[in-house]
């Protein structure tokens, strides 16, 4: 289900749960590495990966009014076990036509969706501490199909767990909110568990024309069912619509201007914001930065490129770390074994689960998005070759938002919603069959899976709705950040998308993993300063790994 420009392969990073980054635009961003455990140790609490929504709702508000806030501490209670220290939780629900036609601020009056709404969920914290107040500073983790207030949760818990420093929450309200179609907002959910199983543990690189069928077959059959439940309004959950969203959501917290922080897919949400309303952008931070103007084939070999180079980055740390690398000197060797194995005996777990191809490949997907995820990839195929899967099910369910009784959340369903919307481009099967033996040469472990896994919206039945793709014509300068060894929106693409708003300015850190801020003093020290002064870092700034 890996899907092209900044996939699926979203992950909660190595903490609460992984989303990483769903088919296409790499969703999570993983900066946050790491939160989940030292959560735990400080709490001393179990943290439930998939906690249900508990909490209460009031009236959501109409389009144009000033929405109801209210205390949610349940929230970060649910995802963490508690909120972080001097932080106030309130949250609230706005309605937005479903279908904004033509730039029109109370809806469309004509197509699908006319006179119908959307609920978007928005969480807004603020600290105990917070002076001389700027105003909201707006997340989006990327996806699509991440949630945002899930990600405002975190990132409230500072920078001891990788969160938002205390100058940002200082100065900002932190809004989160969830796009149309994802977790609390209106969410789509059409792919049974079982599908998902199936299209997980699917062999990445099918090869005999009877594999490649089956999998045909079962894309077709996920498009099918989405479109029997979803129909017409399907192109309603495309990125133009949900950026005309974000300036509700701008209007609800009551700024004149924007102010955003946008990671992986989050960075083409701000893109068309920015295009959409460009006298209404503040400060746009754009991490992990997505090119527009890639279409489906281009941006899945662009990643497929990416995640062989984080693969060979990580190969080399083998190398050179045999100490804390069990599958050492050759960890492409060994990885490459697991999965050949897995295709014809697949490990079995107490439960009776098998841990096939698809499932040993998806967790490699998974650790690739954080430099901390290498070691952990080492000992799961290290324990994988002894006969236990537990690591590599670990990484993988992290990844697909799986939870331990098989249930799923909505991000995967939401995400082919959102990027098959937006795409255009529509290869045929046949093309697809000789990319993935084309890209089999080039980008031996990632190629075949890239090309098949444009299929998700090849077989999709829904009607697309392109954004735009030009100038930001009018907007202040765009903050545009990239990292040397990211492997889902590789970084080929920061200059592009900085190049096509005609306003960006490109921070580059050379660094591993998805996404940078706040990863170093020398990243965090750039995007505050703009964040806070609107100081724009200067031109052809890099920032060393450590």
């Amino acid at each position: 289900m890996i899907n092209t420009e900044g996939s699926h392969v979203t992950r909660f990073s190595d903490r609460i749960r992984r989303v990483r980054s769903a088919p296409r635009r790499v969703t999570w961003r993983p900066a946050l590495a790491g939160f989940a455990a030292a959560l735990v140790l400080t709490a001393g609490c179990t943290l439930p990966a998939f906690a249900p929504r508990t909490e209460s709702r009031a009236p959501a508000a109409p389009p144009g009014t000033a929405p109801t806030w209210r205390a949610c501490p349940e929230i970060p209670n649910e995802l963490v076990g508690r909120g972080a220290a001097g932080m106030r939780y309130e949250c609230a629900r706005i309605l937005v036509p479903r279908n904004w036609g033509n730039g029109a601020t109370t809806g469309a009056t004509t197509g699908p969706g006319t006179g119908e709404t959307f609920e978007i969920a928005l969480i807004r914290i603020r600290s105990d501490k917070q002076h001389d107040r700027i105003g909201s500073l707006v997340v989006n983790p990327g996806g699509p199909g991440a949630s945002g207030v899930d990600t405002a949760v975190y990132l409230s818990f500072g920078p001891a767990f990788g969160g938002l420093p205390a100058a940002v929450t200082d100065r900002f309200d932190i809004v989160g909110f969830d796009p149309r179609g994802v977790d609390r907002s209106s969410p789509v959910k059409c792919i049974p568990d079982a599908d998902l199983d199936a299209n997980f543990g699917y062999d990445p690189d099918p090869r005999n024309q009877a594999a490649f069928d089956g999998f045909v077959a079962l894309n077709r059959r996920i498009g099918k069912g989405c479109g029997d439940k979803y129909g017409a309004q399907l192109p309603l959950y495309g990125t133009e619509q949900a950026a005309r969203d974000m300036d509700a959501v701008r209007a609800a917290v009551g700024d004149d201007k924007l102010t955003y922080l946008g990671y992986s897919y989050g960075t083409l949400l701000g893109a068309v914001y920015a295009q959409l309303y460009p006298k209404r952008v503040r400060a746009l931070v754009l991490d992990g930065a997505v090119d527009p103007r890639q279409k489906l084939i281009a941006g899945s070999e662009s990643q497929a490129k990416g995640f062989e180079r984080a693969f060979d980055n990580f190969a080399r740390w083998c190398t050179a770390n045999a100490g804390r690398c069990p599958i050492a000197p050759d960890a492409r060797g060994a990885v490459t074994a697991a999965i050949d194995k897995a295709r014809v005996s697949p490990v079995r777990a107490k439960d009776g689960r098998e841990a096939t191809a698809g499932w040993v490949f998806y967790a490699v997907i998974s650790s690739l998005y954080t430099e901390a995820g290498w070691q952990e990839l080492a000992r799961a195929i290290d324990s994988l070759q002894g006969g236990d899967p537990t690591g590599v099910f670990d990484l993988a369910d992290a990844y697909a938002e799986r939870g331990s009784d098989g249930h799923y959340t909505n991000l995967f369903d939401a995400n082919l919603a959102v990027n098959c919307a937006d795409e255009t481009e529509k290869p045929s099967r046949e093309q697809i069959r000789q990319l993935q033996s084309q890209w089999r040469q080039k980008y031996p472990l990632f190629g075949p899976a890239l090309a098949v896994g444009m299929l998700g919206c090849v077989e999709w039945p829904g009607a697309r709705d392109p954004y735009p793709t030009g100038k930001a014509a009018g907007a202040p300068p765009i903050v545009v950040v990239g990292t040397t060894g990211d492997p889902a929106t590789p970084y080929e693409q920061t200059a592009a998308l900085a190049s096509m708003l005609g306003v960006g300015r490109v921070l580059t850190w050379e660094g591993e993993g998805h996404t940078a801020y706040p990863q170093t003093a020398c990243i965090t020290d750039a995007v505050d300063a703009y964040l806070i002064s609107l100081t724009v870092p200067r031109a052809g700034l890099r920032c060393p790994a450590r």
